[in-house]
């Protein structure tokens, strides 16, 4: 079924056709610190990434994705919440129609301009198809983009193609880049359990949220937005507000590092 974040489309209407959105373990959330359990057993996590895992950037007409090479553990994270190791498959990332918002999580009532996803599998299981179908199956690592003064000089490789991926169903070679680079000088984090922020909104994530927001510039954000929703033949819709509402949290307990 088709879906997108349009009225029509969109996330209040997921449920209609993926009844897994409507679960009680479901992402973003919103993580208040009154309500945070700071966990001392909680080790820290660790990435290893083989650049020459990187294989493309596309857009398909959802976000902005780079793909990786998983059929082996060769870019992997492990440790922090994880009870092993988990293959990183791609990153993208969700973003807003303006600086103020974007974010799918939010903390403490911010939500930031953006947010990265990390998105890894638990190589245990077959393949990733197989693994979204665990609860213990998907590791999204997610980074918070904040606009600010001295933005990131690293996420500059990623933007550099936007020009080439403006339009629906274009991708380009992105070879030799080690994700790592993007990762803020804290490794803080939360951690909880939930699902995927896409259809059909599976609930098999492991979160690890970086507490340490990176800093991109307003022209960075500008240029993510300057992607288009639709194809090169389509009338040019700008990709924005590509991004989820919180889900209630229920039970669930969010545990922290710090």
């Amino acid at each position: 079924y088709p879906w997108g974040y349009d009225s029509d489309n969109g996330p209040d209407q997921w449920h209609k056709n993926y009844p897994f959105a409507k679960g009680r373990h479901q992402s973003p959330i919103e993580i208040n610190n009154k309500e945070v359990h700071y966990d001392s057993s909680l080790l820290p996590w660790f990435a290893s990434y083989d650049p020459g895992a990187a294989k493309t950037i596309l857009n398909n007409g959802k976000t902005c994705r780079v793909v990786f090479d998983d059929s082996f553990d060769r870019s992997v994270l492990r440790g922090g919440p994880l009870p092993g190791v988990y293959r990183l498959r791609q990153l993208h990332f969700h973003w807003g129609s303006s600086d103020d918002h974007g974010s799918e999580h939010v903390v403490n009532g911010v939500r930031y301009a953006g947010e990265l996803h990390l998105l890894h599998w638990n190589p245990k299981y077959s393949n990733y198809l197989d693994a979204k179908r665990r609860t213990d199956g998907i590791a999204v690592l997610a980074i918070f983009l904040q606009v600010g003064e001295t933005p990131k000089p690293e996420m500059k490789r990623i933007l550099e193609e936007i020009n080439a991926i403006r339009t629906k169903g274009k991708n380009a070679p992105f070879p030799n880049f080690d994700p790592s680079i993007l990762f803020p000088k804290s490794h803080d984090y939360w951690t909880y359990h939930g699902s995927v922020t896409t259809p059909p909104c599976e609930e098999c994530v492991t979160w690890i949220i970086l507490r340490e927001p990176i800093i991109v510039s307003s022209d960075q954000m500008a240029k993510l937005r300057s992607l288009s929703k639709n194809a090169e033949n389509e009338p040019d819709h700008p990709l924005v507000d590509n991004w989820r509402p919180t889900q209630p949290r229920y039970f669930r307990m969010v545990s922290a590092s710090f």
